[in-house]
């Protein structure tokens, strides 16, 4: 996989309007489609490595990182608030992309230091 491929599934990743993408599913209170959390985690590692040494991340990609850190877990918190039962591993399994979310960050942070 390359960058433009790992940014553009993730992009369609987290698009609310489509309600089969990892977002649209969790918005709905339901679990990912298998195989989806495992193409996150190896589109953020190719991103990750893609962008060492690059000063500047596009508005695009931000808002797109920050939807899968961030309205993930809210989606996953508010479900299970409300009584869904979510697959044992999702929880983890969110930890994992919030994680590498910013290890994307802190590279961007380092590199403009």
């Amino acid at each position: 996989m390359d960058y433009e491929t790992a940014r553009r599934f993730l992009i369609n990743m987290t698009n609310g309007n489509n309600p089969d993408t990892f977002l649209g599913r969790l918005q709905q209170g339901e679990p990912p489609i298998p195989g989806q959390v495992t193409s996150i985690l190896l589109s953020l590692k190719v991103l990750f490595a893609a962008l060492q040494g690059v000063e500047a991340l596009d508005r695009e990609l931000v808002h797109v990182l920050y939807q899968l850190a961030s309205e993930g877990r809210q989606q996953f918190d508010r479900w299970r608030g409300a009584g869904v039962i979510w697959p044992p591993l999702l929880d983890q399994d969110l930890t994992r992309i919030t994680y590498a979310v910013r290890s994307i960050r802190d590279v961007q942070l380092s590199t403009e230091e």
